[in-house]
């Protein structure tokens, strides 16, 4: 992928299997199953004892998967409840769980009710406290595209130096209608002459096509996600000077005015959000491997959570070793393209502000979700100007134009955005770098409240929130 650290081979090992067909069916099960299920406000609260939280949660555990198996075979869920015996079905759960966990490892946009219910299960579930009850492991192994060419004798093709071109997704942009079609038949080709070339007796052309598709997936994810970042930096380098300083335009930030709570001169805060969206960048494009890191230690049966009332209600605090070290590689990685780092280079994760890995992850899948309205927004007051003359006299007369309101807009968002906002202290917010997020998140709840407003609803804004389905 162009802009991608890494290589087609480094990023399969971390890229999930496309699901098949039949895999989607038991997929619809297992959503189902976690969309009615409440195991998470049953178990996670006070109780009088640790052995009364246990039972409620083996209690919860056992249910759904009864239910799992009923759902499949309703004479087999009746045995399961008389017998008891779940480690028969062992495979099974592995596997349906593995599915959803796949599911959403390669779509962070769904089931964004339903995975924070299903990890939290798994958690319990292959804790030192529940697994000996329930006599097997609930944890199964993510299917990735390495590890499936791995197990069929097929690893050599992502080394082929046609395995970019047949993965890579074909971007209309500003190209012409022939250009488009020349990429487009020179993928085909790649992909034909993969399939043509690697199939064997134990990896058919089906097979293999799935396993490019599953990266064609990954680069789509990457496109999507990190396009919105790769487009905010541009027009930070567009639109300000780290030198030059506009009248009216300057970046700097004092602590205590307007809710900055830090203090930058212009220079410093336009290198100060620049980093700040570079690592954001960086993040999406590591995010599968850092999504499989925290998956493993959300899972560990050595590291063990405390349930922790941590200001916003009960949170599974937990340490997480291999997120925390992959995080800190990405930094260095970050820290080493700048000339000098500014603000606080602390990581936080398993404390009281990112209890565990799964809310780190959820807070990093959140940056496209900030930044594409912004984009969108500023990508097509252009549009509705041509559209009608009464939105263009409206900006011309308000705004200045249309250039001054996209000036005005990013000019807001780059002073406001990275002002260490968002909480009362240094430690919850500043300049760390969750920090930095939660300074953004801190401008997007004040929008409503912006001049601009009113252009990003004629834009179509509807909120920064996404989808819930």
């Amino acid at each position: 992928t162009g802009g991608s650290y890494n290589s087609v081979k480094e990023r399969a090992k971390y890229i999930p299997l496309r699901l098949s067909m039949g895999e989607r069916k038991m997929l619809r099960l297992v959503e189902a199953a976690m969309a009615c299920c409440d195991y998470t406000t049953e178990t996670d609260k006070p109780f009088k004892s640790s052995t009364r939280r246990t039972h409620a949660q083996m209690k919860h555990i056992s249910s759904v998967l009864r239910g799992m198996v009923t759902a499949c075979d309703y004479a087999a869920g009746q045995i399961l409840l008389e017998e008891d015996n779940y480690s028969e079905y062992a495979k099974f759960f592995r596997q349906m769980f593995e599915i959803a966990r796949r599911h959403k490892i390669m779509n962070p946009e769904k089931m964004r009710t339903e995975y924070g219910k299903l990890i939290y299960l798994l958690q319990d579930a292959v804790s030192p406290s529940i697994q000996p009850h329930l006599a097997f492991s609930c944890k199964g192994e993510i299917e990735t595209v390495y590890k499936y060419l791995e197990e069929n004798g097929g690893v050599k093709m992502l080394e082929d130096p046609l395995i970019e071109v047949a993965t890579r997704e074909v971007l209309a942009g500003k190209k012409s209608r022939s250009q488009i079609s020349n990429e487009i038949r020179r993928k085909e080709r790649a992909v034909a002459h993969l399939k043509q070339h690697y199939r064997s007796q134990h990896l058919s052309s089906e097979n293999i096509h799935l396993c490019l598709y599953s990266i064609c997936d990954n680069d789509s994810f990457l496109n999507s996600n990190r396009v919105p970042v790769d487009k905010v930096i541009g027009y930070l380098e567009q639109f300000f000077s780290p030198t030059n300083i506009e009248e009216g335009y300057s970046l700097s930030i004092v602590s205590g005015q307007d809710g900055s709570r830090l203090s930058h001169s212009h220079e410093r805060q336009y290198y100060f959000a620049l980093q700040s969206l570079t690592l954001w960048r960086d993040i999406i494009d590591d995010m599968f491997r850092l999504w499989a890191m925290a998956e493993s230690d959300l899972l560990s049966e050595s590291v063990s959570y405390a349930l922790q009332d941590t200001g916003q209600g009960f949170q599974r605090v937990q340490q997480s070793p291999q997120t925390y070290k992959s995080m800190q590689k990405i930094l260095s990685r970050v820290q080493g393209k700048v000339k000098q780092w500014i603000g606080s280079n602390v990581i936080h994760l398993g404390d009281h502000n990112v209890p565990n890995s799964l809310t780190f992850i959820d807070k990093y899948t959140q940056v496209p979700r900030i930044l594409s309205p912004i984009v969108t927004c500023l990508e097509n007051v252009e549009k509705i100007c041509e559209e009608d003359n009464g939105v263009k006299a409206f900006i011309d007369n308000g705004f200045g134009g249309v250039e001054q309101l996209r000036k005005g807009i990013l000019y807001d968002f780059f002073k406001s955005a990275f002002d260490g906002s968002g909480a009362d202290n240094f430690y919850d917010a500043g300049s760390c770098i969750d920090g930095r997020l939660t300074s953004a998140w801190n401008w997007c709840s004040q929008l409503q409240d912006k001049p601009f407003y009113c252009i990003f609803k004629l834009t179509g804004f509807t909120g920064f929130d996404g989808e819930f389905k």
